[in-house]
């Protein structure tokens, strides 16, 4: 019988840490079947910080280097220029890269570092119980909103991909989804070609995945899905933000 589905060689058997729902699983296949189609299993280094993908050297069977909270392009950027020869990326969510570690994106992105960032947003630091993060949407509760986001107060929602669409050294950016079939289709090219923008040694690249959080946003899986894809794009629109490659369209 021909096998037509498997698991990732990239990805771990492992028990499941993540909540249900959660779309932390999907993109860390994803990522892991770019890693295989492009044959860098054994060159890939993962750099995943504090925050719910704390443990994701549990779950990618490649090297990981564990940053302390919001330093991953910090630490990706040393790991790189050390060895050149190596695929580096970080994996963070946006309580992470969007806050904390604001400073590391802008500076790592305006440089140019020959890294990819894998930036997971469900608006809210999802880890640490479900305080509003720089991505919680206007109106959207958290244990520290609970009467939801006030503009006024809290500011707008930070659209931290458009801001290192402005940095010189940054070349790919996208932003995508896992809340549909298709999204998810579309999240595995951008994600594969910012991997390719690093071995092509073009510059800086970054993917930011729209994914829901049913725990944090006290949903069950189905209506969280559907409102990562009818609400979240309403302020974080998909769509390629900067592509200087001058890769062909697809």
């Amino acid at each position: 019988m021909k096998k037509i589905f498997e698991a990732p060689k990239s990805l771990k058997e492992n028990l499941f840490h993540y909540c249900p729902g959660c779309g932390h699983s999907i993109i860390h296949r994803l990522v892991a079947e770019v890693i295989d189609e492009l044959g860098i299993q054994e060159r890939t280094i993962g750099v995943p910080p504090a925050g719910c993908a704390v443990l994701a050297y549990n779950y990618f069977d490649v090297d990981t280097g564990e940053a302390p909270h919001g330093r991953a392009l910090a630490v990706a950027t040393g790991l790189k220029r050390v060895l050149k020869d190596h695929v580096v990326f970080t994996y963070q969510g946006d309580g992470d890269i969007a806050a904390i570690g604001t400073a590391e994106s802008i500076h790592a992105a305006n440089r140019g570092e020959k890294v990819t960032a894998i930036f997971v947003n469900n608006g809210t630091y999802g880890m640490t119980g479900g305080q509003m993060a720089p991505t919680t949407l206007p109106g959207m509760g958290s244990t520290t909103t609970p009467g939801g986001r006030d503009v006024v107060r809290d500011g707008q929602p930070l659209d931290l991909t458009q801001m290192l669409g402005q940095a010189k050294g940054s070349v790919f950016l996208e932003r995508v989804s896992v809340a549909t079939p298709k999204h998810i289709r579309r999240a595995k090219k951008a994600i594969k070609k910012a991997f390719q923008v690093q071995l092509d040694g073009l510059g800086f690249a970054l993917v930011e995945v729209l994914s829901p959080c049913p725990t944090n946003w006290k949903m069950d899986p189905v209506a969280a899905y559907e409102w990562t894809d009818k609400e979240m794009t309403k302020i974080f629109p998909l769509g390629v933000i900067k592509d200087i490659t001058g890769y062909d369209k697809d």
